[in-house]
Protein backbone atom coordinates (compact mmCIF):
# COMPACT_ATOMS: atom_id res chain seq x y z
CA UNK A 1 0.00 0.00 0.00
CA UNK A 2 2.64 2.61 0.91
CA UNK A 3 4.46 1.46 -2.36
CA UNK A 4 1.26 2.47 -4.12
CA UNK A 5 0.86 5.71 -2.77
CA UNK A 6 4.20 6.77 -3.42
CA UNK A 7 3.68 5.80 -6.96
CA UNK A 8 0.46 7.54 -7.20
CA UNK A 9 2.20 11.03 -5.36
CA UNK A 10 5.07 10.88 -8.01
CA UNK A 11 2.25 10.95 -11.25
CA UNK A 12 0.69 13.76 -8.88
CA UNK A 13 3.77 15.79 -8.64
CA UNK A 14 3.82 18.80 -11.51
CA UNK A 15 6.93 19.09 -13.92
CA UNK A 16 9.93 20.97 -12.32
CA UNK A 17 10.20 24.66 -13.50
CA UNK A 18 13.45 23.20 -14.97
CA UNK A 19 11.30 20.57 -16.84
CA UNK A 20 9.75 22.69 -18.79
CA UNK A 21 10.70 23.71 -22.56
CA UNK A 22 10.95 27.33 -23.55
CA UNK A 23 11.16 28.38 -19.25
CA UNK A 24 14.63 30.30 -19.39
CA UNK A 25 16.27 33.18 -18.56
CA UNK A 26 19.45 33.30 -20.85
CA UNK A 27 21.94 31.35 -22.85
CA UNK A 28 24.87 30.40 -22.39
CA UNK A 29 27.38 29.95 -25.93
CA UNK A 30 30.06 26.93 -24.94
CA UNK A 31 32.81 27.34 -27.12
CA UNK A 32 35.24 24.61 -26.98
CA UNK A 33 38.91 24.57 -28.14
CA UNK A 34 39.18 21.24 -30.35
CA UNK A 35 42.87 20.38 -30.15
CA UNK A 36 42.55 20.16 -26.27
CA UNK A 37 39.03 18.52 -25.97
CA UNK A 38 40.60 15.54 -28.52
CA UNK A 39 43.68 14.94 -26.24
CA UNK A 40 41.65 14.98 -23.31
CA UNK A 41 39.03 12.12 -24.19
CA UNK A 42 38.24 12.91 -27.80
CA UNK A 43 41.02 10.93 -29.65
CA UNK A 44 40.30 8.02 -27.04
CA UNK A 45 36.87 8.23 -28.48
CA UNK A 46 38.28 8.39 -32.06
CA UNK A 47 36.03 11.08 -32.83
CA UNK A 48 35.81 12.08 -36.25
CA UNK A 49 36.20 15.48 -34.69
CA UNK A 50 39.28 14.62 -33.84
CA UNK A 51 40.61 13.73 -37.51
CA UNK A 52 44.25 15.55 -38.33
CA UNK A 53 42.19 16.68 -41.95
CA UNK A 54 39.07 18.64 -39.69
CA UNK A 55 41.15 21.70 -38.71
CA UNK A 56 38.59 22.58 -35.90
CA UNK A 57 39.47 25.64 -33.81
CA UNK A 58 36.78 26.59 -31.47
CA UNK A 59 33.57 24.55 -32.03
CA UNK A 60 30.13 25.11 -30.79
CA UNK A 61 29.57 22.97 -27.23
CA UNK A 62 26.64 23.99 -27.14
CA UNK A 63 23.85 26.98 -26.87
CA UNK A 64 22.63 26.17 -23.25
CA UNK A 65 19.16 27.74 -21.75
CA UNK A 66 20.23 28.73 -18.15
CA UNK A 67 18.50 29.84 -14.99
CA UNK A 68 19.47 33.08 -13.26
CA UNK A 69 21.12 30.03 -11.05
CA UNK A 70 20.75 26.91 -12.38
CA UNK A 71 19.94 25.03 -15.76
CA UNK A 72 16.98 22.82 -17.82
CA UNK A 73 18.11 19.92 -19.09
CA UNK A 74 16.41 16.68 -21.17
CA UNK A 75 13.28 18.72 -20.76
CA UNK A 76 10.16 16.84 -22.55
CA UNK A 77 9.06 18.69 -25.99
CA UNK A 78 6.46 18.05 -28.39
CA UNK A 79 9.12 18.59 -31.29
CA UNK A 80 10.26 15.73 -33.21
CA UNK A 81 14.39 14.77 -32.79
CA UNK A 82 16.41 15.68 -35.52
CA UNK A 83 17.13 13.04 -38.38
CA UNK A 84 20.61 11.43 -38.97
CA UNK A 85 20.81 13.78 -41.89
CA UNK A 86 19.64 16.56 -39.96
CA UNK A 87 22.94 16.00 -36.99
CA UNK A 88 25.27 15.43 -40.06
CA UNK A 89 24.33 18.28 -41.34
CA UNK A 90 25.44 20.39 -38.50
CA UNK A 91 28.98 18.63 -38.10
CA UNK A 92 30.84 21.49 -39.12
CA UNK A 93 29.62 23.73 -36.16
CA UNK A 94 29.43 21.29 -33.33
CA UNK A 95 32.06 19.21 -34.38
CA UNK A 96 30.42 15.75 -34.88
CA UNK A 97 27.02 14.39 -35.83
CA UNK A 98 27.09 12.72 -32.52
CA UNK A 99 27.59 16.06 -30.68
CA UNK A 100 24.94 17.76 -32.37
CA UNK A 101 22.46 15.55 -31.47
CA UNK A 102 23.55 15.19 -27.67
CA UNK A 103 23.09 18.91 -27.84
CA UNK A 104 19.60 18.54 -28.92
CA UNK A 105 19.04 15.92 -27.04
CA UNK A 106 20.14 17.80 -23.67
CA UNK A 107 19.83 21.16 -23.75
CA UNK A 108 17.81 22.02 -27.22
CA UNK A 109 14.49 20.42 -26.12
CA UNK A 110 14.61 22.96 -23.27
CA UNK A 111 14.52 25.96 -25.55
CA UNK A 112 11.37 25.50 -26.97
CA UNK A 113 12.30 25.73 -30.34
CA UNK A 114 11.91 22.75 -33.20
CA UNK A 115 15.89 21.11 -33.71
CA UNK A 116 16.15 23.02 -36.97
CA UNK A 117 15.35 26.15 -35.30
CA UNK A 118 17.82 25.43 -32.50
CA UNK A 119 20.44 24.27 -34.85
CA UNK A 120 19.64 27.59 -36.90
CA UNK A 121 19.72 29.68 -33.65
CA UNK A 122 23.13 27.95 -32.65
CA UNK A 123 24.76 29.07 -35.55
CA UNK A 124 23.40 32.50 -35.31
CA UNK A 125 24.88 33.04 -31.38
CA UNK A 126 28.16 31.31 -33.12
CA UNK A 127 28.29 33.53 -35.59
CA UNK A 128 27.75 37.02 -33.82
CA UNK A 129 30.87 36.08 -31.87
CA UNK A 130 34.20 36.64 -33.03
CA UNK A 131 36.43 33.49 -32.34
CA UNK A 132 40.08 35.36 -32.15
CA UNK A 133 42.84 34.21 -34.78
CA UNK A 134 45.74 34.35 -33.04
CA UNK A 135 44.97 30.93 -31.30
CA UNK A 136 44.77 29.46 -34.98
CA UNK A 137 48.41 30.74 -35.88
CA UNK A 138 49.79 28.32 -33.13
CA UNK A 139 52.42 25.91 -34.57
CA UNK A 140 53.19 24.05 -31.07
CA UNK A 141 51.73 23.43 -27.96
CA UNK A 142 51.80 26.64 -25.49
CA UNK A 143 51.56 27.01 -21.71
CA UNK A 144 49.73 30.43 -21.07
CA UNK A 145 47.86 32.29 -18.13
CA UNK A 146 43.95 31.74 -18.86
CA UNK A 147 43.71 35.02 -18.45
CA UNK A 148 45.04 35.39 -21.70
CA UNK A 149 42.49 33.73 -23.53
CA UNK A 150 40.05 35.81 -22.28
CA UNK A 151 41.51 38.64 -22.85
CA UNK A 152 41.51 37.75 -26.31
CA UNK A 153 38.23 37.41 -26.77
CA UNK A 154 37.57 40.86 -24.95
CA UNK A 155 39.62 42.45 -27.37
CA UNK A 156 38.35 41.13 -30.42
CA UNK A 157 34.57 41.53 -28.99
CA UNK A 158 34.34 45.08 -28.21
CA UNK A 159 30.98 44.99 -27.02
CA UNK A 160 31.83 41.75 -24.35
CA UNK A 161 32.84 42.61 -20.87
CA UNK A 162 34.35 40.28 -18.51
CA UNK A 163 31.20 39.86 -16.48
CA UNK A 164 30.09 37.93 -19.36
CA UNK A 165 32.70 35.79 -20.41
CA UNK A 166 34.40 32.79 -18.31
CA UNK A 167 37.09 30.64 -19.25
CA UNK A 168 37.32 27.02 -17.90
CA UNK A 169 40.18 24.66 -17.44
CA UNK A 170 40.44 20.22 -17.06
CA UNK A 171 43.25 18.52 -16.72
CA UNK A 172 45.50 21.12 -17.06
CA UNK A 173 44.28 22.83 -19.96
CA UNK A 174 42.03 25.14 -21.28
CA UNK A 175 38.66 23.82 -21.73
CA UNK A 176 36.09 26.37 -22.91
CA UNK A 177 34.78 29.83 -23.20
CA UNK A 178 31.63 29.93 -21.76
CA UNK A 179 29.53 33.68 -23.32
CA UNK A 180 26.22 34.66 -21.42
CA UNK A 181 23.65 35.79 -24.16
CA UNK A 182 20.01 37.04 -23.76
CA UNK A 183 17.34 35.39 -25.19
CA UNK A 184 17.87 37.85 -28.11
CA UNK A 185 21.54 36.75 -28.09
CA UNK A 186 22.56 39.86 -26.82
CA UNK A 187 25.92 40.01 -24.36
CA UNK A 188 24.66 39.64 -20.36
CA UNK A 189 26.31 39.48 -17.41
CA UNK A 190 26.88 35.75 -16.25
CA UNK A 191 24.90 33.88 -13.09
CA UNK A 192 27.27 32.91 -9.93
CA UNK A 193 26.78 29.62 -10.91
CA UNK A 194 28.36 30.20 -14.71
CA UNK A 195 31.77 32.13 -13.21
CA UNK A 196 34.30 29.54 -12.94
CA UNK A 197 36.88 31.39 -14.53
CA UNK A 198 40.08 29.06 -14.59
CA UNK A 199 42.97 30.18 -12.52
CA UNK A 200 45.89 28.37 -13.78
CA UNK A 201 49.17 30.25 -15.00
CA UNK A 202 50.24 27.81 -17.45
CA UNK A 203 46.97 26.22 -18.83
CA UNK A 204 48.23 24.41 -21.85
CA UNK A 205 46.69 24.99 -25.25
CA UNK A 206 47.55 22.39 -27.95
CA UNK A 207 48.16 23.93 -31.37
CA UNK A 208 45.42 23.27 -34.68
CA UNK A 209 46.93 19.52 -36.24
Amino acid sequence: MRRLFTVLLLLATPLRAEDVAGDFDYFVLALSWSPNWCAIEGDARESPQCDPSAGFGWVLHGLWPQYDRGWPDYCRTDHRNPTRSDTAAQAGLFGSAGSAWHQWNKHGRCSGLPADAYYDLSAEAYGRITRPEVFRKLDNPVRLPAAVVEEAFLRDNPALSADQITITCRSGRIQEARICLTRDLEFRDCGADVVRDCSLEDALFDPIR
